[in-house]
């Protein structure tokens, strides 16, 4: 199995999932082995099938919500059945904050017996989630409820997600070191605590402090699909001198030296 990013939907917030003017089925990272589903947001399952390659839940090692806020986690708990086969096989871990599967359930208590292990996400954390495949939880996230961003380690590479968050001058350290930097950028600017998503302009802020080989906009709000998402990635790319695209739904991305390195074709 060739390493790979895929894009089952790139919608940020909740005017963008309500319209599905973007998809909102998280996304799919194909490595090491092992298959880990990120934010099946609403219609997610539908979007696993339906993609090219369609995902098949059943072979979902490793289930991630990044937070319990709808966008990220509509469709958990169908996810959660759909890999265990309706709960009759004990297969995948799923992996979550405490207050997403305790305080206010996004996968529902009787779904949470399905998986081989459920697993509470915690700040500092250190999962592995298959040989040679390692996911870290370095802080949480500013965004009201308890989320996490993350590292993957696999084959020479560190590859990070910046999810939902206000800016916070810990992320640069958090992440550095990524070879591919994914950074959820919903909004043109940032830095308003009514919304706590991170804008453009702090993308372009983290992105020119990790320096990574690539990075890779999403979870676009209605602002930012406005821009068009294009123009603000080629933006930022020409003032970091870093290769930074947006993603499309549907949107796969290699993962190997040589993929980053020459960012042009996506597929």
């Amino acid at each position: 199995m060739e390493a790979s990013l895929q894009f089952l939907g790139t919608a940020g917030a909740r005017h963008v999932v309500a319209a599905q003017s973007r998809h909102s089925g998280g996304l799919v990272w194909r490595v090491a082995g092992a298959t880990v589903w990120v934010d099946p947001g609403p219609g997610a399952l539908v979007r696993a099938l339906s993609a090219a390659p369609p995902l098949d839940p059943a072979a979902v090692t490793a289930l991630v919500l990044t937070h319990r806020h709808l966008d990220h986690a509509g469709d958990a708990t169908a996810a959660v059945e759909a890999m265990t086969g309706g709960g009759f096989h004990a297969r995948g871990a799923l992996y979550a904050p405490a207050d997403a599967l305790d305080e206010e359930p996004v996968v529902f208590r009787y779904a949470q017996r399905f998986p081989r292990a459920v697993v509470r996400l915690r700040a500092g954390g250190s999962y592995r989630l298959a040989p040679g495949l390692t996911l870290e939880t370095p802080l949480a996230h500013d965004h009201g409820v308890e989320t996490y961003g993350y590292r993957l380690a696999f084959g020479g590479l560190t590859a990070c997600h910046v999810v939902d968050t206000f800016w916070m001058d810990a992320l640069p350290e958090a992440y550095a070191g990524a070879d591919l930097l994914v950074v959820n950028t919903t909004r043109r600017s940032g830095r308003d605590r009514r919304i706590l998503h991170l804008g453009a302009d702090d993308a372009e802020r983290l992105v020119a402090a990790v320096r990574p080989r690539l990075a890779v906009l999403t979870h676009f709000g209605k602002q930012l699909l406005a821009g068009p998402p294009a123009r603000f990635a080629l933006a930022i790319s020409e003032r970091t001198g870093v290769p930074v695209v947006a993603a499309e739904d549907g949107m796969i991305l290699p993962l190997t030296p040589e993929a980053l390195d020459a960012p042009g074709a996506p597929g």
